[in-house]
């Protein structure tokens, strides 16, 4: 039986090879290879899940249109929900006075990158300029997206997080991924 399916594979295998030698042959060109890396997000909603009473947020790939939420604290809810509402609070939160310190220090926030899932946990590095300087920092993907709204810098996730994400079953208490 391994070996009929061993035939079987190769089988395929050479009918699939004729078939893009053929075409080729009849001058068809290939689908262009898919684009890598990181893509631009979009932040879908932000909503508090009805069975963890957690806040999550939901991301959607511009490219691709694939989407992942990421469960976030309370405060980092607030944090990136004022400024997608244009709410502007009766005194700074953290990620105002971070912005508020980066113009005074002449640092502008260039973009915010969801670089990889780890062990249930998301990761991200948000990249500033400061006086033609580029620099990287790691930071929770919860408060890069926040300053990055703030600072109307676009937001990216790395393509393995959308494939990650996805592969992801909720645990037990239904709780997803962390930031």
């Amino acid at each position: 039986m391994a070996q009929f399916r061993r035939l079987g594979g190769l089988g395929f295998l050479l009918i699939v090879s004729v078939g893009l030698l053929g075409a080729r042959d009849q001058g068809a060109t290939a689908p262009p290879p898919a684009a890598a890396g990181p893509q631009e997000v979009t932040v879908l909603g932000l909503l508090v899940d009805e069975r963890t009473q957690q806040p999550t947020i939901v991301l959607q790939g511009k490219r691709d249109k694939r989407a992942f939420a990421m469960v976030i604290g309370p405060a980092e809810a607030t944090g990136i929900a004022f400024p997608l509402q244009k709410v502007t609070p009766p005194r700074p939160l953290t990620h105002d006075l971070f912005l508020t310190l980066f113009g005074r220090l002449h640092v502008t926030v260039t973009k915010a990158v969801i670089t990889d899932l780890r062990d249930n946990t998301y990761y991200a590095t948000l990249f500033l300029s400061a006086n033609g300087t580029a620099l990287e920092l790691d930071s929770r993907p919860s408060d890069a997206i926040a300053l990055a709204i703030r600072a109307k810098a676009p937001v990216f996730a790395e393509d393995r997080v959308f494939d990650k994400a996805e592969l992801l079953p909720t645990g037990p208490t239904g709780s997803g991924p962390r930031i």
